[in-house]
């Protein structure tokens, strides 16, 4: 019986300072036991993590099951010394302090502390806690933080706390500009091709009616960032204009971070991680940093390549 089948128990401890290290996101999870030395004793790979989508209770028995298979292959039979899970849909920290009472329920470590999944990514980018990262996969979030603990960070529930972008954001965009080109309610887009095409279809209406029917299923349609990207690397204005709305909501985020945190004259990492900022677009690239130069000059961008798994399990050091 695995220790996540006995909630409310505290099972023997293992190696001493041994970290369970979780990096949860939207669409994957990745676990790891390090031992104190910073060796990796096992890990496994699982599901992404949605609360909002199937409860905390399912989410949390989703991820044990990750859990258990990393523990399997790590040798490590009790309590860990302490549990760093950088969980997605940790938001706010109400959402925090609820996911950390169901994980330190599971008895998996002495302590358990649990961060927005963005802070992993930024914690494996840096040789200390020292920076900014902002992360643009489905959605959009940034935080930054000092090693005094200090951090820095926004709600990112969408829309309705201000965020912009994302890969599904930008394919809602793309798609709202497409629908008004072909049938005349906007300025003409190569959009209104491009997009179809992806999916086969000869026209907006027809990829619209498929959307809204379900004949392409709604998760595709982030599928639509990437032709977003290169219809505007083929010269397309309005797809160039929401390429350059994303790059200045990116520096918009990482610059208010930065002041926050009084490191806007400083040389600091900002750091870019998450599907649309890790494929390095020529055009996004190069206006982010074309944008922050003007606001932090100092500030030095690097796309993070380490495994955000390793963030979390540095932040439990």
């Amino acid at each position: 019986m695995g220790v996540s089948e006995l909630p409310g128990q505290r099972p023997a401890a293992g190696p001493a300072g041994t970290v369970l290290a979780i990096d949860a996101g939207n669409s994957k999870t990745d676990v790891a036991f390090v031992g104190a030395d910073g060796t990796v004793l096992g890990s496994g790979r699982g599901s992404g993590f949605q609360p909002p989508k199937v409860g905390v209770r399912a989410a949390i028995d989703a991820l044990a099951a990750t859990v258990e298979e990393a523990r399997a292959t790590s040798g490590v039979t009790g309590q860990v010394e302490h549990v760093s899970a950088c969980l997605a849909n940790a938001d706010l920290p109400v959402e925090e302090r609820e996911l950390t009472a169901a994980l330190d329920g599971r008895g998996w470590g002495r302590s358990t502390q649990v961060r927005n999944d963005t802070f992993a990514i930024l914690r494996a980018g840096v040789d200390e806690p020292r920076g900014v990262a902002v992360v643009c996969g489905a959605g959009i979030n940034c935080v930054g933080m000092l090693p005094d603990g200090r951090t820095a960070r926004f709600p990112a529930l969408g829309k309705i706390s201000g965020d912009w972008g994302g890969g599904s954001g930008l394919a809602e965009e793309a798609l709202w500009w497409a629908a008004r080109a072909e049938d005349g309610r906007g300025e003409p887009t190569a959009l209104a091709a491009t997009l179809p095409a992806h999916f086969g279809l000869d026209s907006v209406y027809a990829l619209i009616e498929a959307l809204h029917l379900g004949r392409v299923a709604a998760v595709r349609k982030h599928e639509l960032a990437p032709v977003l990207f290169a219809t505007s690397a083929a010269g397309d204005p309005v797809a160039r204009a929401l390429v350059h709305r994303q790059a200045e909501e990116v520096v918009a985020m990482a610059a208010v971070a930065l002041d926050r945190l009084g490191l806007l004259d400083e040389e600091v990492p900002v750091l870019l991680g998450g599907s649309v900022l890790a494929a390095r677009h020529p055009e996004l690239d190069g206006r982010i940093r074309e944008l922050l130069a003007a606001r932090a000059p100092k500030a030095v961008v690097e796309v993070v390549t380490a495994a955000p798994v390793l963030g979390a399990a540095l932040l439990g050091n």
